[in-house]
């Protein structure tokens, strides 16, 4: 007998859960979405940044080979 009560109050409970999509569609509706403008900024900012990065490891491999190389023909 305990176990219709419990059978009836689960219904219950699954009719006011939301499907998998309509939470999907709700949590799509939160996101913020960045303007086109910061968006080109951001991404002009990341190419930049990361050539910068590789003419500084590619100087500083560069050195080290040629120090390894200086040490080396001692």
């Amino acid at each position: 007998m305990a176990d219709n009560g419990n059978a009836a109050v689960k219904s219950k409970e699954k009719s006011n859960k939301p499907s998998f999509w309509q939470g999907v569609k709700r949590e799509w509706n939160k996101i913020i979405w960045t303007k086109k403008e910061d968006l080109v900024k951001q991404t002009g900012l990341v190419v930049v940044i990361s050539l910068i990065l590789g003419v500084i490891i590619t100087v500083i491999d560069s050195g080290a080979l040629k120090l390894i190389d200086w040490i080396l023909s001692i």
